[in-house]
């Protein structure tokens, strides 16, 4: 068994906190992977999957857990479904951008926009990693995964995963534990072979996120460039020499409401409107054929994306804010970033996790959820 010496999470995480485990086992290989995971189960030990470590926080104390780390990587051209289409399955350790990377180059499109999101293959449809109107459900077709209560290896079809905005069955959202306990070991996306020549950009708010007309063309290349350029001068891409970029990202999650609930909301929050329809029913009805009905309208309540860092901003709280004292603070580039400017512990970043919450809550009525998984530690 691959054992290693324990180290502290905080070497192996983004945010550079977190305790030390009882123990590490790092799995290099599909195979290995299972076979490290099926032992940790039998032992009946608390246990913890480590990817990337870069939507994870994780508590000051050591923790008596076993860490599995997944480092088995991998890309294979496995079919074409349509043409024009090219089948992919990567290893769930193999590391997002690379494989983002991999995509550009060989002319494939469909994730060029999640360029420079940190974290691992295996990790991304967890939470439906998204950006600039690109998500993994997109383009994912399966997953295969192990199954915690069994041992047992299956190949899950995306719709069976429950994928919405940055959440799935599988993720353990904060204060609840995920609908189903299950690890990926590989991942398989469908992507259009476009080459490498300029194209039409597809989809809205990368264009917009570009500014680019509805008609502009770019390549895979170019547009990678420019999403790593837009995240870098965020510090959303990671930089050893960048204290903005000691995150896990985005710490809250952009709220999803009901339309009854952003109406509350001052007008000048920002709000993109995510699901619900009105159907007007204008229909002009022949008089030979009225018999007395006029069909009702009807409607789904519409849902509406806010922006948190918004909402952050507008209760006082700034970038670069810091409790007095304290190594945690916000990103002096991005105000939904919880960052440790420097030896920060984890509880640092729990009490200005707290305070934001608190304040937004004070002001709107909002409680903000935060997007990493919380591993020994409260908000």
């Amino acid at each position: 068994m691959p054992e290693l010496t324990p180290r502290p999470l905080a070497e192996l995480t983004t945010l550079r906190v977190g305790g030390t485990p009882r123990r590490l086992i790092e799995a290099t290989s599909r195979d290995e992977a299972i076979d490290v995971l099926r032992d940790v189960w039998r032992s009946g030990d608390d246990w913890l999957v480590l990817g990337g470590g870069s939507n994870l926080f994780v508590g000051d104390d050591d923790l008596d857990l076993t860490v599995v780390r997944l480092r088995n990587e991998g890309i294979a051209v496995v079919g074409s479904p349509a043409p024009g289409v090219v089948r992919v399955r990567v290893e769930a350790g193999h590391q997002w951008d690379a494989f983002v990377e991999w995509t550009v180059n060989a002319g494939l499109a469909g994730v060029e926009g999640l360029s420079g999101i940190p974290g691992t293959v295996g990790a991304a449809p967890v939470q439906n990693v998204g950006a600039y109107g690109q998500e993994v459900v997109q383009t994912l077709h399966e997953v295969e995964l192990i199954d915690a209560g069994t041992g047992e290896v299956i190949v899950a079809p995306a719709a069976r995963l429950g994928l919405g905005f940055r959440t799935s069955v599988l993720k353990a959202h904060y204060g609840s534990v995920a609908e189903y306990d299950a690890v990926i070991l590989s991942a398989t996306f469908d992507l259009r072979a476009v080459g490498t020549e300029p194209v039409t950009v597809a989809g809205e708010q990368l264009r917009q996120a570009l500014r680019l007309d509805d008609d502009a063309r770019m390549s895979l290349a170019e547009i990678r460039e420019t999403v790593l350029a837009t995240r870098a001068s965020k510090g959303m891409v990671l930089n050893p020499d960048d204290p903005d970029t000691y995150s896990a990202g985005s710490f809250f999650q952009n709220a999803i409401l009901p339309e009854t609930f952003v109406r509350t909301l001052p007008e000048d929050c920002p709000r993109w409107l995510m699901s619900g329809t009105v159907d007007v029913a204008d229909r002009v009805i022949a008089l030979d054929e009225y018999d007395g009905y006029v069909p009702q309208v009807t409607h789904t309540e519409r849902t509406f994306k806010v922006s948190a860092a918004w909402l952050i901003e507008h209760v006082g709280i700034r970038k670069g804010f810091r409790l007095p004292g304290s190594h945690a603070g916000l990103s002096t580039k991005h105000a939904l970033a919880l960052t440790n400017r420097g030896a920060a512990r984890a509880e640092e970043l729990a009490q200005l996790a707290r305070y934001i919450r608190g304040r937004v809550h004070s002001e709107y009525g909002l409680l903000l959820e935060p997007e990493p998984i919380l591993v020994g530690v409260e908000i």
